[in-house]
């Protein structure tokens, strides 16, 4: 790649919220053509500068250079007549509008008599999506696209703006591995049109495949950047924390044979003859490709998908599954997938979120028990060191990883005897990653069985004590941690 005048530079960036410093004297660099990746812990400032390149936010200090000249930026229309466009990880699509109007909304084609001229807004993005080879019809209704097609039209809408630099935040993380290979496929075509595209991930080995070269931020702070065909991962999760992660998956490996649910043939609309068993402080792993049913079969456990056949018995007594709250009552608890949708209220403060699950602890007919609700907030604020000014704090200021872990503490304050996580460190940093596994094999040393669906297959591994292997709804393979392979895994997770 030649290193001429670079396509975008950002010199000095600074960033004040209040009670936080987000951006710190940072500097970027992107040339025509290069994937660079930004890599840092949650809060380490990343989406924080690509909001300023956006628009969204204003830098408080610092310079903007694109083409070798400094450019003013103070809002997103200001962003796209530079030629920047933003991929956000919550896309901003209209889910029930069509392809065409999602890439021309607010710049719709006019007729003479002043209606909009659909015919022309659909030629102009069928041309786009043959461009990228998306065979998808402009009239048809986002909400009925996939997640990746989704991401896709984000790009495509990105282009339609001539954008000449594309910033891409998380923009993997719902996405299945074919999925993955599609839009990398995209990227690199991008790469080759001389776009430069600045790629926000936390998931290394993403890096090492589709970046030419990584800068590290952490606390706000600008810490290096490499080549990536020049580093290891070592080195770089070493400088997105600031430390080596000599053990990264922590386990005591449980040894307790006692069994505290078995779940026998069981049957809902979504999975059929599911069979197993868990152990008192054990961390029982699922894994499966998308669509295998894990989630669902938790769903029915829990009561809230209806059993249509099987049994469950907990602590050896069979139980008639009801609804969830039976269940929580029983000593259940569920981490879900999706956090901001279903295990958080983002506009709440931590403390509401904290607490809200135990509420019966202090709400006494109308009177609330105020010193016991500080109490509860306070001991998992700081037990699971989340990372806040105070429990005050509105959930949405949060970083990811720090919601993640007001869900689980807010599980964790019901006492649970099962606890489920479903991809507890998904867009998580490396770092928040150490300190979950961390909290899940402290819980199973106490006596908590956990049931942990992932499709991160290092993380099933390293993780589970043993591993139940799902295939189109049912149960293929049990295996023990020490016969488990990604080999073993992936034979019994594909059907043959």
């Amino acid at each position: 790649m030649p290193k001429n005048t670079p396509l975008l530079e950002l010199k000095d960036i600074h960033k004040r919220f209040p009670g936080v410093y987000a951006l710190q004297g940072v500097s970027f660099d992107l040339y025509s053509g290069e994937v660079h990746a930004l890599l840092g812990e949650n809060g380490a400032g990343k989406s924080t500068l690509v909001k300023i390149l956006s628009g969204i936010y204003s830098k408080d200090q610092g310079e903007i250079v694109i083409d070798g000249k400094p450019v003013k930026i103070t809002n997103a229309n200001e962003a796209l007549e530079n030629g920047l466009s933003v991929i956000h990880q919550e896309l901003v699509l209209v889910p029930h509008l069509s392809i065409a109007e999602n890439l021309f909304l607010g710049r719709e084609p006019m007729l003479r008599n002043g209606l909009v001229d659909f015919k022309s807004m659909n030629v102009q993005t069928q041309k786009f999506l043959a461009e990228f080879g998306l065979s998808l019809e402009p009239e048809a209704e986002i909400a009925s696209l996939t997640i990746a097609q989704q991401q896709m039209v984000e790009v495509v809408k990105a282009i339609s703006f001539n954008a000449r630099i594309i910033a891409m935040d998380e923009p993997t993380s719902s996405l299945t591995d074919k999925e993955v290979n599609s839009l990398f496929s995209h990227i690199r075509d991008l790469a080759k049109r001389g776009i430069g595209i600045i790629y926000i991930s936390h998931r290394m080995s993403e890096l090492f495949e589709i970046a030419d070269r990584v800068t590290v931020l952490r606390d706000g702070k600008y810490i290096g950047t490499r080549n990536v065909n020049e580093t290891t991962a070592d080195e770089l999760i070493t400088m997105t924390v600031g430390r080596p992660i000599s053990k990264y998956y922590n386990r005591t490996y449980n040894t307790n044979n006692e069994v505290i649910l078995e779940v026998k043939d069981l049957c809902s609309r979504k999975v059929k003859n599911v069979n197993f068993d868990l152990r008192k402080g054990e961390i029982l792993g699922f894994s499966g490709l998308v669509g295998a049913g894990r989630s669902e079969t938790m769903r029915a456990i829990l009561g809230i998908d209806k059993i249509t056949g099987g049994t469950v018995e907990f602590e050896g007594e069979k139980i008639q599954v009801k609804n969830t709250a039976q269940m929580i009552e029983k000593g259940f608890s569920m981490v879900p997938e999706d956090r901001k949708e279903e295990g958080i209220f983002l506009f709440q403060t931590l403390k509401f979120n904290l607490t809200l699950k135990t509420i019966k602890e202090f709400i006494h007919f109308i009177f609330v028990k105020n010193a016991k609700e500080d109490e509860i907030a306070d001991k998992y604020m700081h037990s699971l060191s989340i990372k806040a000014p105070d429990t005050q704090t509105v959930m949405n200021s949060l970083s990811g990883g720090n919601q993640q872990k007001v869900v689980i503490s807010s599980w964790l304050a019901t006492q649970p005897k099962i606890l489920i996580l479903d991809e507890p460190t998904r867009g998580i940093d490396v770092g928040t990653k150490s300190e979950i596994y961390e909290i899940m094999n402290e819980l199973a040393k106490k006596g908590v069985s956990i049931m942990m669906i992932s499709s991160d297959l290092p993380e099933i591994l390293n993780l589970s004590d043993r591993v139940v292997v799902m295939c189109e709804g049912t149960t293929t393979a049990i295996l023990d941690h020490t016969e488990a392979t990604q080999e073993k895994v992936l034979q019994c997770a594909v059907k043959i």
